[in-house]
């Protein structure tokens, strides 16, 4: 008799986003008249940059000629990509990053979610709180944690490290050594960051203790202030426990074209065993790569013309961040967040619970965001907002959030 795979009954509900794409669609249904503005999940608005769209253009054509038509990609991606991405997201930040030790996939999201495989289901974790769900449901499926507490809205066996506005989001070191500890900075939700002297902390604490850091980094372009690391490979030490993962997604407005990448080190190892010939194996086995078309999309970005333009993007949801961030202050929400990444982090009034804010933002305002109970137990009396819808809707979300 066929079996399921029973840690997916510990999974609470929804997955998050999908449950605020249900309840918006109810509320759709029931107001058709309604104008509702969506401020919930990460989805860019201004469209890809004409450096890009040249670049699509051309490959599309190369694929209608037997001479330079393409099938699969190779297992680790093309070299034309992963050379151009280790010269200008590595080298030149003085991080020494191979173009070899560069897996390409269609998004960071995927990666982050998969990179658990690789890991025996006794290793323990440990995550931010807040943070990113997937980090936490991808290792319940695996079996890697107990079993969810509803009372304590948190999972047996995980450690969670808290960030809160007294720890000014970034969290301590843990008493207890994880073996695999997740990282986001800049972070989702809470938009902090830290210094390279802060991460440089726990670099040094994973190296002593033989725990392997995940470093979720897909938010780096958004950096706007000195002495933020863009990279963990920026620390000294960082190649020998910590993996690191990159998206095009928000950097570049692909969210509709799916391109990311993974780092390993070939020096990375656990227990004795490198970790680089595990991820390829597992590469190689699961994916046949990112199309050819999307990854000459992504070598444009690092052109010229392709940089100047993102950056431009990437300013323009800055802005968009700050608008956000002001209103907010000025009709005195406390906020954070939004300098030096598009998601300001802001604690519900009355002390209501994440979701009794997201029901009245979308009944009273028609302003869709995303609960911060969602992120994580630590989450519970916040909520998020995201800088990536276009001008115009920022500035009537707004409006209509503080008229409320």
């Amino acid at each position: 008799m066929a079996r399921i795979n029973a840690n997916y009954g510990k999974l609470p509900g929804s997955y998050l986003f999908s449950e605020v794409g249900r309840r918006v669609r109810e509320y759709k249904a029931a107001h058709p008249e309604a104008e509702v503005i969506s401020l919930g999940i990460g989805d860019v608005t201004l469209p890809i940059a004409p450096a890009v769209i040249g670049a699509l253009h051309r490959a599309v054509d190369e694929m209608g000629s037997a001479e330079s038509f393409h099938g699969y990609a190779p297992d680790l991606g093309y070299p034309f990509l992963r050379e151009k991405i280790a010269e200008k997201d590595y080298m030149e930040r003085g991080c020494g990053i191979s173009p070899d030790e560069i897996f390409v996939s269609d998004g960071a999201k995927c990666d982050c979610g998969n990179i658990q495989e690789i890991f025996g289901t006794d290793n323990t974790i440990a995550v931010l709180d807040p943070v990113y769900p997937v980090y936490v449901d991808s290792n319940v499926m695996a079996g890697r944690t107990g079993d969810y507490d509803r009372e304590k809205d948190r999972y047996d066996g995980v450690i969670y490290l808290p960030c809160t506005k007294e720890n000014g989001f970034v969290p301590e070191l843990p008493e207890e050594v994880p073996d695999l500890i997740y990282l986001c900075f800049p972070n989702n939700p809470t938009g902090s960051v830290m210094t390279k002297a802060e991460l440089q902390r726990w670099v040094d604490y994973a190296n002593s203790h033989g725990s392997v850091i995940l470093f979720d980094a897909a938010y780096e372009a958004y950096i706007s202030e000195p002495g933020v690391p863009h990279s963990i490979y920026e620390c000294e030490g960082a190649e020998n426990c910590a993996i690191e993962f990159r998206s095009f997604s928000k950097t570049a407005g692909f969210t509709g074209l799916r391109l990311g990448f993974t780092v390993i080190p070939k020096e990375l190892k656990a227990g004795g065993e490198a970790l680089w010939p595990l991820w390829a194996r597992r590469h190689g086995t699961k994916y046949n790569g990112a199309p050819y078309i999307v990854q000459r999309a992504g070598e444009a970005v690092y052109s010229p013309e392709g940089q100047l333009q993102v950056k431009e993007q990437a300013a323009y949801y800055m802005e968009n961040a700050g608008i956000i961030l002001e209103g907010l202050r000025q009709a005195g929400y406390e906020a954070s967040g939004g300098v030096n990444a598009p998601y300001i982090w802001l604690r519900t009034p009355g002390n209501m619970t994440s979701w009794e804010f997201f029901d009245r933002l979308l009944a009273e305002a028609n302003v869709v965001g995303t609960p911060g109970s969602g992120f994580g137990p630590g989450g519970e009396h916040y909520f998020r907002l995201t800088a990536f819808g276009t001008r115009e809707n920022t500035i009537k979300a707004v409006k209509r959030i503080t008229a409320i």
